[in-house]
């Protein structure tokens, strides 16, 4: 079907182990890691964040790990797939991969919770776990991300009784910048389980991860397209009703995309064509053909969304919640108080079209449930979530710079891998337990080892 979900979000490429992070596979890694290398650039998947390190490693046991956190060039920042927009990557000193510690090594049906190493990519993990009769309660967008990047950063999909993938560990093992090993749950060094959960990688490295489950599920997806504000009207009533809902903008269309994901018993559905990438092509070449004319514009984008009919799929919900984007994008995104989410998704349409801002992008509107955890974004407030992109090859600073004000006005906390401008002072003030966090910050890493220049300026 065009315009489908696929048809506006970006399904991205698969990107080999040396475009994220430098490292080959098997015994080149090896040979590769622990030869003296002359330094090579790194840049996340959009190319919006870049540096050159004095070193690459992709350690493949706890013992090369802890070697390298004591004795490798600081900062030391751990990288997984590269799809944090924010800087919390770059440094001149050590970059590594936790790629060659991945994988699911155990389950336990009595309890549905799983073993997983910090190197785990999301892809694999849905996959792994279907072979034990498991599923997580819920996925982000992208699979390629590491399982312990996506928790350090409180990565989210959907749902407004869901929390993100932070909520969904019940232990954790963290290795510190002195090589020392800590394990933590909700009963021993509760504290250091609290801040954790999501630290954006200030702690130290995250290399075993234990997830709450539950028995293997398929989803029901239904996708269908309605006026902006009647899907806003309708948004609380949709949010309550459906294990999953979430819907797009289509900048200067006046119409929404809907999507709801519940759960089902009946047989699974093919696979439809994958589209999404040609879809965004044309709602590019609209705007650069009609940006000047927004009127005609919106009409041509209403004659093509009203001719969609409701789409439904029924599959396994690994593969129905979360797949790769194929278009390169910068991304902002702002965890809002709930109830302040369909205004500020009117401020911001209205931002962009009575200004005539070149947006093509699609805007995202998702709800996450409240959470304890002191870094979370959803710390003791239901949220909704609310996302801008620009396309990898735009400038994204005027954009991202108008939109801003919209979501800090409201209270917004932005998303630690996404794009923003708050400083350390701007955090303190979002977060009720951030001089706690950065007591055991302190006390873990007194030296700074793991601080880049962006993360010493938030926790200095």
């Amino acid at each position: 079907m065009k315009f489908s979900r696929r048809h506006f979000m970006l399904q991205a490429a698969g990107v080999s182990a040396l475009a994220a992070t430098g490292t080959l596979p098997g015994t080149i890694t090896r040979a590769f890691a622990e030869a003296k290398q002359e330094a090579l650039p790194w840049h996340n998947w959009s190319g919006g964040q870049s540096c050159t390190p004095e070193r690459r490693a992709a350690p493949a046991s706890t013992e090369e790990l802890a070697s390298l956190l004591k004795t490798g060039p600081a900062p030391l920042r751990a990288v997984g797939a590269g799809h944090s927009f924010s800087p919390i990557v770059p440094t001149p000193g050590t970059i590594f991969s936790l790629d060659r510690m991945s994988g699911v090594i155990g389950s336990d049906p009595s309890t549905d919770e799983a073993a997983v190493m910090g190197g785990t990519r999301l892809g694999a993990l849905g996959a792994s776990l279907a072979e034990r009769g498991l599923a997580l309660n819920n996925m982000p967008d992208i699979n390629k991300q590491t399982i312990a990047g996506a928790i350090s950063t409180s990565t989210h999909g959907s749902g407004a009784n869901i929390g993100s993938l932070s909520t969904f560990v019940s232990g954790l093992r963290l290795m510190t910048a002195d090589g020392e090993t800590i394990d933590c749950d909700a009963d021993n060094n509760a504290d250091l389980f609290q801040a954790a959960r999501v630290s954006i990688g200030a702690l130290g490295v995250i290399t075993q991860v234990k997830l709450k489950a539950r028995p293997l599920y398929k989803l029901k997806r239904r996708t269908w397209v309605m006026p902006i504000d009647d899907m806003l009207e309708e948004a609380p009533k949709l949010w309550r009703e459906n294990h999953i809902f979430e819907f797009y903008y289509i900048p200067f269309s006046g119409m929404a995309l809907g999507i709801s994901n519940n759960i089902t018993d009946e047989p699974e559905t093919p696979v439809p064509p994958q589209t999404d990438d040609d879809s965004l092509e044309e709602l590019k070449m609209l705007e650069e053909w009609l940006g000047w004319a927004p009127s005609a514009r919106r009409w041509i984008l209403q004659k093509l969304l009203g001719d969609i009919e409701p789409e439904e799929r029924v599959d396994y919900s690994h593969k129905t919640l979360s797949t790769e984007r194929g278009v390169r994008f910068n991304e902002m995104e702002y965890h809002l108080p709930r109830e302040k989410g369909p205004e500020t998704l009117r401020k911001i349409i209205r931002k962009i079209e009575d200004n005539n801002l070149e947006v093509f992008f699609p805007i995202e509107f998702r709800t996450v449930a409240a959470d304890d955890i002191w870094l979370s974004p959803f710390h003791e407030r239901e949220s909704a979530s609310i996302a801008v992109h620009r396309y990898y090859k735009e400038d994204y600073k005027p954009y991202f710079a108008a939109i801003e004000p919209i979501h800090r006005a409201a209270g917004g906390r932005p998303h630690w891998g996404k794009l923003n401008t708050l400083t350390g002072a701007d955090f303190a003030k979002l977060y009720p337990r951030w001089e706690d966090f950065k007591r055991i910050r302190n006390e873990l890493d007194p030296k700074g080892r793991l601080l880049n220049d962006y993360l010493k300026g938030l926790f200095a």
